[in-house]
Parts: structure tokens; sequence; C-alpha cells
């Protein structure tokens, strides 16, 4: 380092008046002292949950082990969380999709029916909607009929035979994981909905003008176009859904399911009067499962986001040997 480089801007030094380069600048980094009071604050709790979890043994977690592995619990876990979950998450996003974009339809028709969709199940408590399911519908119609609307009483007015198609035994789906795959897939479209219309105007209305200015159909642009960019805005809140469905699938019990996670747990609990450990092993499954499903939508959210925002460091190497080499 030469003279000049060594002394501050200012210095009368030799050479600093006829257009020398400035000093070096000796800069020092602004310091954050409340990080390490924060740092310390949190080691402490985090030494004092530690020793809660070590030193009470009321937490049982040897025999949560226990219950994370019984059968009915097993059971509950496979049938009435993962397959719910999975199932009504389908159905939601299927119908979330066809719900959204009969919202942004030109035809008021489909836009009246879209906008009363969202509204009445966005505004009925998921728990309130099982219930009624499980329960009302069976009350109100024991059976379905389906064919021409008044048309028995109208085959008795003019003597016509009777005009069912179709007759639905409800009480073969009135209680167990079918309705509650109905009522948590019919809620769920609703979310669904908003959010595919939200990723859909993100794509930018040219995208939609090019392809049909290339023949393309609307059903063609939708699905090869549109919905593809509109996955990086979609994904996200699809986890975040995802995971809040699967804690929303102890509402269960509203239907009545029994075999469901939650529900079994408690029936261990209420047997051997042990409710920490039971208690214990429900969070442990369930931050099990959110786990699993977090890495995945992180996952997702890499792969729709290509080409978006900052380059990977993949691209970002490559680039700077272009540059380099030019």
């Amino acid at each position: 380092m030469t003279e000049a480089t060594q002394q501050m801007p200012g210095s009368t030094g030799a050479g600093a008046g006829d257009g020398a380069r400035p000093g070096a600048i000796h800069a020092r980094p602004v310091r954050h002292p409340w990080r390490w009071v924060a740092l310390a604050v949190i080691a402490i709790l985090v030494a004092m949950m530690v020793s809660s979890w070590v030193t009470n043994a009321k937490w049982d977690f040897g025999f949560a082990l226990k219950v994370m592995n019984y059968n009915p619990v097993l059971s509950g876990l496979i049938q009435g969380t993962i397959l719910t979950t999975i199932l009504s998450m389908v159905l939601g996003v299927v119908g979330g999709v066809l719900i959204a974009i009969m919202r942004l339809s030109s035809n008021p028709v489909l836009r009246g029916v879209s906008f009363v969709y969202t509204w009445f199940f966005r505004a009925i408590p998921r728990y309130v909607l099982l219930a009624v399911l499980g329960v009302g519908v069976l009350y109100l119609y024991p059976t379905l009929d389906f064919g021409i609307p008044f048309g028995k009483e109208i085959a008795k007015a003019f003597g016509f035979g009777d005009p069912t198609f179709y007759t639905l035994d409800v009480r073969t789906i009135s209680s167990g994981i079918i309705v509650g795959v109905i009522g948590l897939g019919l809620s769920e479209a609703a979310y669904m909905a908003e959010i595919a219309r939200a990723g859909i105007l993100s794509v930018d209305r040219g995208q939609t003008e090019a392809a049909q200015a290339l023949g393309m159909s609307s059903s063609k642009t939708m699905r090869r176009i549109v919905l593809p960019q509109a996955m990086r805005v979609i994904v996200p809140p699809t986890g975040n859904e995802t995971i809040a469905m699967v804690k929303d699938t102890s509402l269960l019990a509203a239907v009545p399911v029994t075999t469901e996670l939650f529900f079994q747990i408690q029936q261990v609990a209420n047997q051997t009067y042990r409710i920490m450990g039971c208690y214990v092993a429900a969070v442990a499954w369930y931050l099990i499962i959110c786990s699993v499903l977090m890495v995945g939508q992180s996952w997702l959210e890499k792969r729709f986001g290509r080409g978006f925002g900052q380059p990977s460091a993949t691209n970002r190497a490559r680039f700077l040997k272009i540059g380099a080499d030019h």
C-alpha cells in the first residue's frame, strides 16, 4: 500500500493536494448491543425450557412414544388426518380453480354464483359446517332423489310415472370420513378460489392476448399459459392452506368421525388417565406431518419461482464467468 493510501482524508501529507488518491477509510461497522441482549434472553429461555423437559417427569415422554405407535392412533393418523387432508385439498383445489375461473368470467350468472359460493362457505365456521352435514343433513334429507324438480308432485297431479332417476340413501354416508372430506373440501374451495383468482390476475394480460393471437382456445390458454405462471403466486398460500387442513382434521369429531388422530389419542388419555403424555404424542405427530409439508412447500416454491427474483448461485456464477470472459 502506498503512502497516499495510508493517510486519512484531509491529511496534509505529501501529494495530498496534488490530486493523489485519498487515504484508506478505516470504517467500523455500526454496533448493535441490543442484539446480544436479545440473544442472551433467548438462550436463557431455551435453557429453561430444556431444563423443564429434562427434570419434570410429568411430561411423560416415554409414554408418549408408546402412544404414537398404538394401532388405533396410527389408523387415525393415516385415515382421519393424512387421507382426509389429501382428499379435501384435492377437492378444494379443483373446486377453487373452477370457481375462480367463474369469478373472472364475463358471464354475470357465473360471476354471481361464484360470489355467493365464496360468501357462504367463507362465512360458516368449519366446525359448524361439519356438524350440520353430519347431523342436520340426515335429519332433513334421509334420502336424496335425483330427477325432475317437483317431479313427484307433477306426476301425482297428472298421473305420470315416478320421474326419479336415482335415490341416494344419505344414511350410508352421513357419518364417516366421506362427510368430513365433503365438508372440508367445500369450505376449502371457497378459500382456494380467492387464492387462484389472485394468482390468475397476477399474470400479465398480454400473455393471454398473445396466446389468443396464436389461435389457442380459452381453456388451452388457461391450462398452458396462465395457470403455469400463476403457480408462483398460488403455491405459497396453498401450502399454508394444506398445513391448516392437517390441523382442521381434528374438527371431524363434529361429524362424528372416530378414526381420527386426536380423537383416538383422547380415547387413550381417558382410559389411562395419563393425559400429558397423550397430548405430547398428538403434538409430536402434528409437528412431524407439518414439517414434511413445509419442506415440500419450500421445494415447490423454488421450482415454480424459477426465473423470478434473484438468480440462483449457479446462474450467478455463470453470469460472472461470461462477464470475465468479455
